[in-house]
């Protein structure tokens, strides 16, 4: 499978390089403008949907700011259509996805890109979905060379990416204690929460999916890496009260971890929301459980997202007020560091972001040579985080509070 270096010879084999399915959903026209204005220029890329008419209604806002855009190929695909997806599969190197929640309208394109050894990425929150994945088509996509990567945007890239980052900063081969602490001021749209509520309400179908996993994937020998829930305390490191986050993000984590010899021979990682006083803990932990309880009956269910229709979202001026910290704390070998990763708008401008410099990364990076389900650590690394960086997502390492 290509490793990225964007040779002519390497790329030949495929129309394009990166195709973005669901570019006219809210953050894939985010996503789409992102490539819009900083895709290299002999980047070859294109949009897919299943409307034709939202399709060139994408293209034709996109050329009004960007007029290399006009003549910007469009892909019609289905999520359903096995046929449609197979052929866009085939048709690129790299294709990142919108579509969710994946658990509904997922699995086909996985297995059309592992079948055709393209390397996928999507935005996926969802436990059950990303296990899933992994027992269908891990195996198939290690034959062909095909790279899949979940969880490209807010959940997970920044606590994936900033553990390995502090991890970097922290002595090698000793046992390792990581924690962090997330913070955030945005609003979420309407396929984030049809998503949420999604995973909220499918917990027999998670459990099942997980045993599964456990079943088919090699059991780490001669070292640990493990996630803990922990639970709510006052966080002397942040100055505020810490609830535990049941959320992906440390699954995602631990996998690195267990790919990756520099996580050392005993690793942990804890995560946790960040909450300045304690009637807000507690207060947030009653609406966290409110909602998953509601999740749990179908007609409220659909009631409520039925209130937020996906395709919704906050408008620019609401994005340019939001914004993201999560600070890591860092123990190993007698040495304790504080690290820092922060940016804008999370959910949306720096997702979308996130999402296309995945692409651009797989596309185009020279990398490891990895196959199969991978992380965002475990496939690009140095490679994504350089791109973060010069795109405005900052990792530093923090002064102690």
């Amino acid at each position: 499978m290509d490793t990225g270096d964007g040779t002519a010879a390497e790329r030949g084999g495929r129309t394009y390089d990166v195709v973005l399915f669901g570019a006219t959903g809210f953050v894939g026209e985010l996503t789409a403008e992102y490539l819009a204005e900083h895709a290299p220029d002999d980047c070859r890329w294109a949009l897919a949907g299943r409307s034709p008419a939202k399709l060139e209604a994408v293209r034709e806002r996109l050329a009004a700011r960007w007029p290399h855009c006009a003549e910007l190929p469009l892909l019609r695909a289905d999520a359903e259509d096995a046929d449609s997806l197979r052929e866009l599969a085939e048709s690129t190197r790299v294709l990142a996805t919108t579509v969710g929640p994946y658990v509904w309208y997922g699995d086909g394109l996985v297995a059309a890109c592992a079948e055709a050894g393209t390397d996928y990425l999507d935005l996926t929150g969802e436990a059950e979905f990303v296990d899933r994945t992994y027992v269908r088509h891990d195996a198939r996509a290690r034959e062909t060379g095909a790279r899949i990567v979940h969880a490209c945007g807010f959940d997970s890239m920044p606590y994936d990416l900033g553990v390995y980052y502090t991890v970097q900063q922290l002595p090698e081969d000793v046992p390792l204690r990581i924690d962090g602490f997330v913070r955030a001021g945005a609003i979420f749209s309407g396929g984030t929460f049809a998503s949420a509520l999604t995973a909220m309400g499918r917990g027999r179908q998670m459990l099942r999916a997980a045993h599964e996993r456990r079943l088919h994937e090699p059991r780490l020998v001669g070292r640990r890496a493990r996630t803990q829930l922990g639970g709510p305390r006052f966080s002397a490191e942040t100055g505020a009260w810490a609830l535990p986050m049941p959320t992906l993000d440390p699954q995602v984590v631990a996998r690195s971890a267990a790919a990756l010899q520099r996580y050392g021979p005993d690793f942990r990682y804890r995560q946790y929301a960040s909450v300045r006083t304690l009637p807000m803990a507690l207060g947030g932990a009653a609406v966290v459980g409110a909602s998953v309880g509601a999740a749990q009956l179908p007609p409220v269910r659909r009631w409520l997202m039925s209130r937020y229709e996906p395709g919704q979202g906050p408008s620019a001026e609401r994005r340019a007020r939001s914004w993201f910290t999560v600070r890591f704390v860092g123990e190993g070998g007698g040495r304790r560091v504080f690290t820092e990763v922060s940016g804008g708008d999370p959910g949306y401008d720096e997702t979308a972001k996130m999402l296309a410099e995945a692409a651009l990364s797989l596309a185009f990076d020279p990398l490891p040579n990895t196959s199969g389900q991978v992380t965002t650590a475990v496939a690009m690394g140095d490679a994504l985080i350089a791109r973060l960086r010069a795109a405005g997502i900052r990792f530093r390492v923090a002064d102690a509070r």
